[in-house]
């Protein structure tokens, strides 16, 4: 049940020592095999020999002794095959050589036992130690009992069952030490857990921190992509299509704060002639110039500037009454002619026609009669000769 494999040497042990004592103390003969005396003379070196052999398997697996002391393991593989070959030939072998022999051996397994034991204890192996106790429960209670044989101790409970003892306390001190070394394995498990969940924690949040970050990159891409469709694309002003969105919200929220509105159109003054002599990269160039130069005068102003199409361009000025609208107007006219447009070593002197249109509070203008109001005082502009600033009402 608990699939493991010095657990399973153990019970094997604890049963082929069970049956050397029953085999020593004629129990075997007497309620086993009473009626095969080969198998009372050979049993003993036998089962001493499979005692042996699953004592040692036990500790090689108990001690992990495969990756924690490679030399020893091949040492105690060796003395595991000296006892199923010496097993074996005890079948054949007569009891006064084989018993001596495998009396002996025991001695030479406990002390090649203790000496690996010691040796991973010194690794730091902690279920070592309970494991090097047993075996010196088991070495005492056997040197006391072969003292005792030897008339160097004297004959009482303690020194008669001797074996029994050491024994006893051996199989209870291994039985502690699997334990702890259960336990031992299990906090390890639990710590393997333990890491791996704060691992996969921590993956998980990187994870999660790259999706943000990829979620953030993608909503920056796509804000981009969002601005460069409202974007003209020589001049890097807004466009006609958001300049009717951007008009409506900015005509809502005057009309909400009871304030006006002020609509400029902006044209080129003869501007066809500049593509004409010139070439269209040319008259890009006075765009792009005259784009900039409206956007410096606009940025104090909370303006919404646009490119209309072609060489025109409109601007909202929220809050702007006709008498503050026509006040910038005439400021974006002098900034255009101020200053030459510098294209390909050109120096070109450019000029607009602006028509300013106010919208009161209380008008119901939509955007296509605001820009029709407009585009008249444009026209009006263009016919008193250009290069300068006309209103609606003066257009009327």
């Amino acid at each position: 049940s608990l699939r493991d494999a010095s657990y399973f040497w153990y019970l094997c042990h604890i049963s082929a020592f069970g049956l050397v004592l029953f085999t020593l103390n004629g129990l075997g003969f007497e309620y086993l095999w009473p009626e095969s005396p080969w198998l009372a003379d050979h049993m003993v070196p036998i089962s001493i020999c499979l005692a042996l052999l699953a004592m040692l398997q036990f500790a090689r697996t108990f001690l992990e002794l495969s990756h924690r002391a490679p030399r020893l393991n091949l040492g105690t593989i060796g003395l595991i095959a000296f006892f199923v070959l010496f097993g074996i030939a005890s079948v054949w072998l007569p009891y006064r050589i084989s018993t001596p022999i495998a009396s002996r051996a025991v001695l030479v397994g406990v002390l090649w036992i203790m000496f690996t034991t010691i040796y991973v204890v010194r690794q730091g192996y902690a279920p070592a130690k309970l494991l090097l106790l047993a075996w010196s429960m088991f070495l005492l209670g056997t040197a006391v009992f072969t003292l005792l044989a030897f008339g160097m101790l004297p004959k009482n409970f303690a020194t008669e069952y001797g074996v029994q003892i050491g024994s006893a306390l051996e199989m209870l001190l291994l039985s502690i030490a699997l334990g702890y070394r259960y336990a031992q394995l299990r906090n390890e498990n639990q710590r393997i857990i333990n890491d791996a969940n704060q691992q996969l924690e921590r993956k998980v949040a990187q994870r999660t921190q790259e999706v943000r970050h990829a979620l953030v990159q993608l909503e920056e891409a796509h804000e981009r992509l969002r601005d460069s469709s409202r974007r003209d694309a020589l001049t890097g002003l807004y466009n006609r299509s958001y300049f009717h969105e951007g008009f409506d919200e900015q005509l809502a929220e005057c009309r909400d704060g009871r304030r006006p509105l002020s609509l400029l159109m902006v044209d080129l003054d003869h501007f066809k002639s500049i593509n004409d002599r010139h070439g269209h990269l040319v008259g890009d160039d006075c765009l792009r110039w005259a784009a900039q130069r409206i956007g410096k005068v606009l940025r104090q102003h909370d303006a919404l500037l646009a490119r209309f199409g072609g060489e025109e361009f409109v601007v909202v000025l929220p809050g702007h009454d006709l008498h503050s609208a026509v006040a910038v107007a005439e400021e974006l006219r002098q900034a255009l002619a101020s200053e030459p447009c510098v294209s390909q070593e050109l120096r070109l002197r450019i000029s607009a026609s602006i028509g300013v249109h106010t919208i009161a509070p209380e008008a119901g203008d939509d955007i296509d009669d605001a820009l029709e109001t407009a585009d008249r005082a444009l026209y009006a502009a263009k016919a008193n000769g250009r290069d300068c600033v006309r209103t609606s009402i003066s257009a009327a």
